[in-house]
């Protein structure tokens, strides 16, 4: 996943730098001042957050689409306000259970005695969010935030700066000045976002930039989430439906233009399925998109240098020998102007090309074929773990295999993209993809604290674990753990 909040080296203006600090500073302390928010209240943040993000639906879609150049109003509603709208909805009616006071077994010897785990929130917590989701990608996270109790700062990528002063202009007028801000700005605004006392910090976007961020909020030991991505492998079974499996991916392949961190990045077919795999793919994009130019469902590249990024890629793997196959069925010649790339495949991938050790983030899909499952699952595991893992194919014993043998952030199977909007799963990647996860309850946990809390009798036999040491204590150690 890619993002531009932060560059090396560089430094907010004087100006924003405390202004962002004072801002911090005053949401620090009315956090403290009021101490942990009650349910009621909780509850409340998120139902506004429900209600300014409907409300305003169809202006963020516009701003947006703005913000891309194009970008599909339907992905937006789908694949943004919905997604965050079912996050709030499943906080709503889970958040009392997840508030709870959890009993836990206190150790037999300090009868009578009880222990429990109490859930506090941590405090402000900060979002550094990227541009390929402005809406979704800063607000799920903000839902967990709010469902833990915190407050909240939210910076927005640059690249999408009417969204970002759209959610600035929504978010104030629906949550108290005290809870929750969102700060737009560059690149340098990013840089010093980062570096506040945050008491938990997360980062959506490219693993350089993480890099970065973790640099940076290790200077104040702020506790982290990177959510970043890499290259998430497909595997087509040997015993797929060829038809469906095509339809599928090149569906997740193309929403948002194949933007989307968890989108399929490459995919490994068995060598016997290449022909019909491809034939398979050409017919599902010429269904999904007859035409590109004018089709308003079919999603602009983010900027000229994205455009230019991407072109570069299938040009680099031609001039390493691979064969590319532009799936456009019209045949029309789409205007750089427009920065919409009709998909492509490209047949032949090795590993020396960029297509192939860059993550893509678009309508690329290079191809990789192999003859045993052993060789998929080995091509994936001698990789970076991925944020993501697909396998399609109805062999339980294959995806029981798959599911073992191979290690990922999350899979789907015989789909693409849906575990990531299960509100009951977490979200996270492993190794480069990331560390840890959000999501539901794994998001109210991530941005709490678990605080133990041992509760002792008045009678209570703690008077053989102190001094002076005698005949009981010697019994007791003889008893527990032998001469």
């Amino acid at each position: 996943m890619t993002a531009g909040a932060l560059s090396p080296g560089e430094a907010a203006r004087p100006g924003e730098s405390q202004e962002l600090e004072a801002t911090f500073l005053r949401i620090r302390a009315a956090g403290r001042a009021r101490g942990a928010s009650p349910l009621a209240e909780r509850l409340d943040l998120l139902e506004r957050l429900e209600g300014a993000l409907v409300a305003h639906k169809n202006a963020m879609a516009d701003a947006v689409a703005r913000d891309f150049g194009h970008r599909s109003r339907y992905e937006t509603l789908l694949g943004e306000v919905l997604e965050v709208v079912f996050a709030i909805r499943h906080a709503r009616a889970h958040l009392a259970d997840w508030m709870a006071v959890q009993p836990r077994e206190a150790n037999a010897i300090f009868f009578p005695s009880s222990a429990q785990v109490v859930f506090q929130p941590l405090g402000v917590i900060g979002v550094i969010s990227p541009w390929n989701y402005p809406l979704q990608l800063a607000l799920s996270p903000l839902v967990s935030a709010l469902a833990a109790g915190n407050r909240a700062l939210i910076k927005p990528s640059e690249l999408t700066p009417r969204t970002a002063e759209l959610l600035a202009e929504i978010t104030s007028k629906a949550m108290p000045a005290d809870h929750v801000a969102v700060i737009c700005g560059d690149s340098d605004v990013g840089e010093a976002f980062s570096r506040l006392a945050f008491d938990h910090l997360l980062f959506t976007g490219s693993t350089r930039v993480g890099k970065l961020v973790m640099r940076a909020a290790s200077e104040n030991l702020v506790p982290v989430t990177l959510e970043l991505g890499g290259k998430c492998p497909v595997i087509v079974g040997a015993e797929a439906g060829v038809r469906t499996a095509a339809e599928r991916i090149m569906a997740g392949k193309t929403f948002n233009a194949g933007q989307t961190c968890v989108a399929p990045d490459y995919a490994l077919v068995p060598s016997a399925m290449k022909g019909s795999f491809v034939d398979a793919c050409r017919h599902a994009v010429a269904t999904l998109y007859p035409t590109f130019a004018t089709n308003p469902d079919y999603t602009a590249i983010v900027s000229d240098a994205h455009y230019s990024r991407l072109q570069s890629l299938v040009e680099d793997a031609k001039s390493r020998g691979a064969e590319t196959i532009e799936l456009n069925a019209s045949g029309e010649t789409l205007a750089a102007a427009q920065r919409k790339l009709a998909p492509t495949l490209v047949l032949g991938a090795t590993a020396g090309m960029r297509c192939m050790t860059e993550e893509i983030f678009g309508p690329i899909l290079p191809i990789v074929t192999y003859v045993h499952l052993s060789e998929a699952i080995a091509y994936v595991n001698d990789r970076e773990r991925p944020l993501a893992l697909y396998y399609f194919g109805h062999s339980d014993a294959a995806i029981d295999r798959v599911l073992a043998e191979t290690t990922s952030g999350g899979v789907t199977v015989n789909e693409t993209l849906l575990h990531q909007v299960q509100d009951d799963l977490p979200f996270g990647g492993v190794g480069k993809s990331g560390m840890g996860h959000y999501h539901g309850r794994d998001g109210f946990e991530a941005f709490s604290t678990k605080k133990a809390v041992f509760r002792q009798s008045a009678f209570s036999a703690t008077g053989l674990f102190k001094p002076p040491y005698g005949w009981a204590t010697r019994a007791l150690l003889r008893l527990l753990v032998g001469k």
